[in-house]
């Protein structure tokens, strides 16, 4: 179900699993509401840790790409960050959907290495600050 193009499932289990991470009075408003932390994830193996923060291959271009389109938009239009349904054209003809590309990076920060949380964050996505 989503209200005003927002996914409210997908906020909802956002909410329960940084519950943690939520001042008291955002807390107390999702306890009033019935809404309740998620229950602990068992941490990753160190195998999987190992192999989430060395992005190499397609995976970097894609990121690196998203980087250079995200520069482009902002450098054009003062700073801010482009909609979800953005699309940047790129110098070499292809187009790059920014908008989805950002709410992507959002959803994976977990698994982003300090530096794309550098690079995001030194482009003023607050979610990586």
């Amino acid at each position: 179900m989503t209200w005003h193009g927002e996914d409210i499932g997908r906020w909802l289990a956002t909410q329960r699993r940084d519950f943690r991470r939520l001042n008291e009075e955002q807390q107390r408003r999702l306890t009033e509401l019935g809404v309740k932390p998620a229950r602990a994830v068992r941490a990753r193996t160190a195998a999987a840790t190992a192999g989430a923060t060395s992005m190499s291959g397609r995976g970097a271009e894609a990121f690196q790409k998203g980087i250079q389109a995200l520069t482009q938009y902002q450098e054009r239009e003062g700073g801010d960050l482009p909609g979800r349904t953005h699309t940047e054209l790129l110098p070499d003809g292809s187009e790059h959907r920014t908008g989805v590309w950002i709410a992507n990076q959002k959803q994976r920060r977990d698994r982003l290495d300090t530096d794309q949380l550098t690079a995001l964050a030194a482009l003023g996505v607050p979610w990586a600050q």
